[in-house]
């Protein structure tokens, strides 16, 4: 047998001394886990296995992929069958649109689906208290009711403007916008007013003997010539001012009475102060 030289014999050795260590190190780990006893372990799982292979067919098919069917793929509806869109406008078919329809309150006056910013720019000034307070109801029900149309109008020309983005016009928009809402706000004012001077005057007419407030009659009835006369001297008799005599009583409501009164003739009463 060859003698092993002398360079590998140091060089095993040098080996030997630097594994001794990390042995000894690991001496308790190694020990423990080969005393351990070997037990099986066997995983619970309440999902259902998975299938070698997909069984969906349709798996892959995609119109925005373009991905098509497979080759002995059938489709239910067939290619011939499959209707064709209508691209000329002479061969397409007009709808018949109402044009006094409620729902072209939505649009402007030329009927676009967006007014431009000149257009939404060009009004004038809102109306004010003063100009409002010689309307009629009817006329204020009407200007009411412009606005309120008017404004359906804005709205739903910014819904669309942020739908597709439009990036322009909600400037002049919101200005015309508030035009109209200033001009509602003087409606309202006016309404008001009318309603105090309404409620004041109905206040004065429960007191009032012309006035009948019971809804079953009338509910305006003017005093007679000759009552008022009555109450007039019964009036002069209480407060000791003067009085007339029967005579002259007699004269004057005869003078009075609407037979013998022209038609342009101012009504003058005589009256005779006493000594």
């Amino acid at each position: 047998m060859a003698a092993l030289p002398i360079f590998r014999i140091s060089r095993r050795n040098c080996i030997l001394s630097q594994i001794d260590p990390v042995l000894s190190f690991l001496a308790p780990s190694l020990q423990s886990s080969r005393s351990a006893p070997q037990t099986s372990v066997s995983r619970f799982s309440t999902s259902s296995p998975q299938w070698a292979r997909d069984n969906n067919r349709n798996r892959g098919v995609s119109a925005l992929r373009r991905t098509g069917p497979r080759r002995r793929q059938t489709l239910s509806v067939k290619k011939e069958d499959l209707p064709l869109p209508v691209l000329s406008p002479e061969s397409k078919t007009k709808v018949e649109v109402d044009e006094d329809h409620g729902l072209w309150g939505f649009f402007n006056k030329e009927r676009r689906l967006l007014a431009t910013p000149e257009e939404d720019l060009a009004h004038g000034r809102a109306w004010t208290v003063q100009e409002l307070r010689h309307k009629s109801w009817d006329d204020l029900h009407s200007l009411w009711w412009i606005c309120v149309k008017e404004r359906n109008r804005i709205a739903t020309e910014k819904r669309e403007r942020h739908r597709i983005r439009a990036g322009y016009g909600d400037f002049e928009a919101d200005d015309r916008d508030q035009t109209v809402r200033t001009t509602q706000r003087a409606i309202r004012h006016v309404l008001t007013e009318r309603w105090y001077a309404w409620e004041e005057a109905r206040k004065v007419a429960r007191h009032d003997e012309k006035v009948d407030l019971t809804g079953q009659g009338p509910a305006y009835t003017p005093l007679n010539i000759k009552d008022q006369f009555e109450v007039e001297e019964l009036t002069e008799k209480d407060t000791g001012v003067g009085a007339e005599s029967a005579e002259e009583v007699t004269q004057s409501q005869d003078r009075a009475r609407p037979g013998r009164m022209g038609r342009n003739e101012p009504m003058v009463v005589s009256s005779a102060s006493a000594a």
